[in-house]
């Protein structure tokens, strides 16, 4: 996939795509919001929903025209859902974005029968008749943002910044990505607030089975990112043995696409421990990283352990050597500006 470059400041210029919404779709509406006894409040949310799912099935139905489209589709007071083959979808629908912030229901993300591969963002303007679709933003990078400082009264807020404005990336995601490539969590005995512990768990890259030749993908051997990186390399007074894999991060639309590379080294020490050493270096020619990006090292149970700033003139950054056994957990956090992306380890 091919990604705009544009730059951070102008990246909301690019005009969100509307649809008109018709008579029909009014009508529609207020037959769902009546179907349940409920307040004003929640009724007027069901109403919006309702507006906001029938508008996005408006614009897929254009775009797709060819397509073999199953659609299943429900309504519930934080947000409406639909389904279009195995892809799942969760449609956001506010009245304004006039802060420039994104509410999204805590249950929607971590709730396995709410959670969807992708999250639309829909504008819905009842007296302009119109629902503009401002943005979307894939399952696996909205977990990177629900950090528990933007927790508030149930829902996380977000900066509209992290949704992408560009509609052609979901198109392309539903038409050329399996589902398998955005895992989602399943449904079990634990309560709602256990759930993203379920998510890291499933989804978290076990280093131990580096040394067996085991890896996702995503992890290059060193050596292969150098044919693309010229500039990439470890330090190699402190890794000259172990396993050596990089992994791109890509900081988001918001930020111009750019891409930092997290090198990780392990190493076999004595009690059948591991040994961990981590940089992040740039990437795309660049011979410094991003002035403020930062590496944080956290706990299984998020406590900060450590945590790196690069300053202007940085060309690359690195954590404090450590030790673990076998199964110990942490992650990884890249973070520059609003944007922060978190990797899962298990050693």
């Amino acid at each position: 996939m091919s990604h705009l470059s544009i730059a951070p400041t102008s990246i909301r210029l690019i005009l969100p795509e509307s649809v008109w919404l018709e008579p029909e779709h009014f009508h529609q509406a207020i037959q769902i919001s009546n179907q349940n006894n409920m307040n004003e409040a929640q009724k007027w949310q069901f109403y919006l929903n309702s507006l906001g799912l029938l508008g996005f099935e408006e614009w897929l139905n254009a775009r797709l025209p060819e397509q073999p489209i199953q659609k299943q589709t429900r309504v519930i007071e934080t947000c409406a859902q639909l389904q279009l083959a195995e892809f799942k979808f969760c449609v956001i629908s506010t009245e304004h974005l006039l802060d420039e912030m994104v509410s999204i229901p805590e249950d929607t993300i971590y709730h396995p029968e709410q959670v969807a591969h992708f999250y639309v963002l829909m504008e819905v303007s009842e007296e302009q008749e119109e629902a503009i679709l401002r943005g979307c933003l894939r399952y696996d990078r909205l977990v990177t943002y629900c950090t528990s400082d933007r927790l508030q009264n149930g829902s996380y807020q977000l900066p509209l910044s992290v949704f992408d404005p560009e509609l052609n990336h979901l198109l392309y995601y539903y038409l050329y990505l399996e589902p398998s490539s955005i895992p989602l969590p399943v449904a079990s005995t634990e309560k709602v607030s256990d759930k993203i512990l379920t998510y890291l768990h499933e989804t978290s890259t076990k280093l131990s089975q580096w040394f067996q030749g085991v890896c996702d993908e995503s992890w290059k051997i060193i050596d292969t990112m150098l044919e693309r990186e010229t500039n990439l390399a470890f330090n190699t007074r402190q890794a000259q043995s172990g396993i050596k894999r990089a992994k791109l991060i890509d900081l988001g639309v918001q930020l111009g696409n750019q891409t930092v590379a997290l090198l990780v080294n392990i190493t076999e020490e004595p009690e059948e421990k591991l040994g961990v050493l981590i940089q992040l270096h740039p990437t795309n020619g660049a011979r410094v990283l991003p002035s403020d990006i930062k590496l944080t090292l956290y706990s299984k149970a998020g406590k900060t352990l450590q945590e790196v700033t690069a300053r202007s003139q940085d060309n690359f950054i690195q954590l404090k050597p450590f030790k673990g056994e076998q199964g110990k957990r942490f992650s990884l956090e890249v973070s520059l500006e609003d944007v922060k992306v978190r990797e899962y380890f298990e050693l």
